[in-house]
């Protein structure tokens, strides 16, 4: 009888109290040294991620549809130059930029991603182009750039990725291997509807067109409104493996655990024991948020309609 019971109650009966809205993004994960950050650099990086919090914020108060919230707060993350996505994007091995980007909808798992490409300034913008404009979930490159910019997505020179801080992080780590997070946000919307979106600049010091696990439905994307909606951020290959994102949705849908309960199971359980370090933002059906991670810090923010919030950089 007990575990009938125990059973019943992680199923997460309709009955379960359900936020109108909610929101999460993050901008990366790692192992972190807090005092290696100054004062003034975690005031920088709180007050990106307060920024993009309230964009996202005050566009589900305002009704707006989840896919449109999750591409302008990405948006906003790649425009940052102090995240790794967009204008802040590292450099792979040869000093150039490629960017990775996807979107996924939870109401029907229409899904579009971009990998890399070096000349769209919002490589999101081009995911969601992607989705709704073309039979393909996933385009590369020359070809990517190429769809986006006969659909209406900016694309600029090469040169608008540089900054200098990421050209002397590539300097320094030619010498060594390197690696960097990435940014992403997941939604539920008014509407009950679920969506995910996430944005990189890939690995420092990369080589031989290598693709992690964001543009890779499944692995470092992935929503469904029957479950949840999920942004991953950490060492791709490892999430292409176990298919974080998706393995959360799945474990939720056929054994009736908790958003919260998946979640530790992946990150903390599977990706753990094989050292893929970073962690995932996710929210379900119901609202619940969770930011789970195995590494010492994730730039992280979070928010729903019951006035939950808050803004984090460490464990």
């Amino acid at each position: 009888m007990f575990v009938l019971i125990a059973m019943f109650i992680s199923c997460q009966t309709p009955e379960q109290p359900k936020a109108e809205w909610a929101i999460a993004l993050h901008g990366g994960a790692g192992n972190m040294n807090s005092t290696k950050f100054s004062a003034d650099d975690i005031k920088r990086y709180e007050d990106s991620l307060k920024a993009a919090l309230i964009i996202g914020k005050m566009a589900l108060a305002d009704g707006q549809p989840a896919l449109d919230v999750v591409e302008m707060v990405v948006r906003n993350l790649e425009d940052n130059p102090l995240f790794n996505a967009g204008k802040g994007s590292v450099f792979t091995n040869d000093g150039r930029n490629e960017l990775d980007a996807a979107i996924m909808d939870g109401r029907d798992l229409n899904a579009g991603a971009v990998a890399g490409v070096g000349d769209i300034r919002n490589p999101i913008s081009a995911a969601r182009v992607v989705m709704e404009k073309s039979p393909h979930v996933l385009l590369v490159g020359k070809g990517a750039s190429l769809y986006s910019s006969q659909n209406g997505v900016e694309l600029v020179d090469s040169t608008y990725f540089y900054t200098e801080k990421r050209w002397q992080l590539l300097q320094r780590t030619l010498q060594r291997a390197g690696k960097n997070g990435t940014v992403g946000c997941v939604v539920l919307d008014k509407n009950g509807n679920l969506a995910a979106a996430t944005s990189t600049g890939g690995m420092n010091n990369k080589r031989y067109g290598r693709v992690g696990d964001v543009p890779i439905i499944g692995a470092g994307t992935y929503a469904n409104n029957k479950t949840c909606a999920v942004s991953a951020t950490g060492h791709g290959e490892y999430y292409i493996r176990y298919t974080v994102a998706h393995d959360i949705s799945a474990l939720m849908e056929y054994k009736g655990v908790s958003l919260s309960e998946a979640a530790h199971e992946v990150v903390n359980g599977k990706l753990s024991n094989e050292a893929g370090n970073g962690g995932i933002i996710a929210v379900d059906k119901y609202g619940n948020i969770t930011l789970e991670m195995n590494s010492t810090g994730m730039f992280r923010a979070w928010a729903n309609a019951n006035g939950e919030e808050g803004v984090a950089i460490f464990k």
